[in-house]
């Protein structure tokens, strides 16, 4: 399964920081647009018309980053998401059924349904790979696994454990929080894993023996 992993972790803040928008004065506004005007000419006159334009569009409506005069323009779907302090990037779809629900706890036993991506999503970019989901053939098979405990991907214990039952989220999950540098079965080494995921349920608050209580202690996140 492309979400368990004996990745290492370190200890987790939950706070979380939105993106924050590069502030734009109309000179620079002016320089990005004027940086792009001889690109565009250049491509649309040539004989591979068709083709170019197309690239032309990808450049100014797809998410592409350019640099004029010191100043970038980011790719506005990232305006909409949120970055965690361990670097996760998460923007939510579905709002949790409840919103004053409680969160899980480590070793609370959950169900997810998720669908993993490598290059991106697909209603992003073309180049987007579809790896590993829970929606097969005949039907959805929620994954279940005790969360926090270092099951699955460390990306994975610290998402989930901050969503409440129903909440559906898009996460772009890096490297260092997935597989690392060795990747693994059709995932290469150092890869960012894009998952749309959903807790779909939530087990039995756990009762923890005294290991179990200790090993939390001396195994954070």
């Amino acid at each position: 399964n492309p979400a368990t992993s004996a990745a290492s972790h370190s200890r987790s803040n939950t706070n979380t920081q939105p993106l924050k928008k590069p502030k734009f004065n109309m000179k620079s506004i002016v320089a990005i647009v004027a940086s792009l005007c001889p690109l565009i000419s250049a491509f649309s006159s040539s004989p591979e018309i068709g083709s170019r334009r197309e690239i032309c569009k990808a450049i100014v409506s797809g998410g592409a980053c350019v640099i004029a005069g010191g100043f970038a323009l980011p790719s506005l779907a990232e305006e909409d998401y949120i970055t965690t302090d361990r670097g996760i990037k998460y923007t939510v779809v579905t709002p949790p059924t409840n919103p004053s629900s409680a969160k899980p706890v480590r070793g609370q036993k959950v169900k997810a349904k998720y669908t993993l991506y490598l290059n991106g999503f697909p209603e992003d970019t073309a180049q987007a790979k579809k790896i590993d989901s829970s929606k097969g053939p005949f039907g959805e098979k929620p994954f279940e696994f005790p969360v926090g405990v270092s099951q699955v991907i460390a990306g994975w214990d610290l998402t989930i454990l901050d969503m409440r039952l129903g909440e559906s989220r898009k996460l772009v999950i890096p490297s260092e929080l997935g597989y690392g540098q060795y990747g693994t079965g059709g995932i290469p080494e150092r890869a960012t894993l894009y998952f749309k995921v959903e807790l779909a349920e939530l087990g039995l608050t756990p009762k923890l023996t005294e290991d179990q209580e200790k090993w939390l202690v001396d195994n954070p996140l």
